[in-house]
């Protein structure tokens, strides 16, 4: 999940995807304004339709909201995912992405009644969604309990994946309200880290895979425009690499996405471009490859 930047930057918590598997559709944390669907075709006319088709299908409603939000169409987002949840009220996931689009709808209010209201209801019907349980401890902080949002935010980054996507912004996020706050962090983000299981291995397990919204949305598209969706999002994370050379579970997500593709030279050059920059972790680089079966 993200916000944009005139909503307290220390609120921002990006890419909040849920465990899973798979290739580049994990790059949630792309900019809101980049359009990788619209790129392919005209898919959200075809999912428009597909909702007003079958107004009763929550999943057609998933897939026109995440793809709402995608664009950036936060409001419009919030509308589908309602009607998601009059469809399926008994899930958490649609609850808290309907407060997420609430509220990134929204212009003054951080925290608008409608978007807690959902975000109360997510947790109760899922003690562990983490977007609600984010947002919930956002309500907290906002309300003046800097303490226990900290305290509800470390609970989370005890039970997020190592290597996840968002654990540097929640991380940050937590830093950050600490300092405004004069409230002690180190220690206690080291102790929620710590309590975490080490992964099997970087390069199937520490890098979570899409969210349910993305997935859905994925499967709503032809397989050509699919390609082409998921073609970009492993250029954005190229991209991303050529900045910051020092991300090694990048590199092996990067190397697993090319080999997923079917992109074995590719693959095999974002092996030789990892371990040209990370000598040091070369070992450990070309043990995740040749786990992937890629080779130089």
């Amino acid at each position: 999940m993200r916000l944009p930047g005139g909503k307290a930057s220390w609120i921002a918590l990006t890419a909040l995807a849920l465990a899973g598997g798979a290739i580049g559709w994990r790059l949630a944390n792309a900019p809101a304004t980049s359009q990788p669907v619209a790129a392919a075709g005209d898919p959200l006319a075809a999912l428009e339709a597909g909702a007003k088709a079958a107004p009763g299908d929550p999943g057609a409603w998933q897939r026109l909201g995440f793809a709402y939000f995608d664009a950036g169409r936060f409001a419009d987002a919030g509308e589908a995912y309602a009607k998601a949840t009059e469809a399926d009220p008994k899930n958490a996931v649609l609850w808290s992405s309907l407060g997420e689009a609430l509220v990134m709808a929204s212009a003054d209010d951080p925290m608008p009644p409608r978007a807690l209201a959902a975000f109360r209801k997510a947790a109760e019907l899922d003690a562990k969604d983490p977007r609600a349980r984010y947002f919930l401890a956002v309500h907290r902080d906002l309300g003046g309990d800097h303490a226990g949002a900290i305290g509800d935010w470390l609970a989370l980054l005890g039970d997020t994946p190592a290597g996840a996507p968002w654990e540097a912004d929640l991380k940050r996020t937590i830093e950050q309200v600490g300092k405004i706050n004069d409230i002690a962090v180190d220690k206690r983000i080291a102790a929620a880290l710590g309590k975490r299981p080490a992964p099997a291995h970087p390069a199937f397990d520490a890098i979570p895979g899409p969210t349910q919204e993305q997935l859905a949305a994925a499967g709503s598209i032809p397989p050509g425009e699919q390609r082409a969706m998921a073609e970009g999002m492993v250029a954005r994370l190229e991209a991303k690499l050529a900045a910051e050379p020092a991300n090694v579970d990048g590199w092996i997500m990067l190397m697993r996405s090319r080999k997923t593709l079917g992109q074995d030279a590719a693959a095999a050059a974002a092996l030789g471009k990892a371990v040209a920059a990370n000598p040091a972790r070369r070992a450990e680089l070309e043990r995740a490859a040749a786990q992937l079966g890629i080779s130089r």
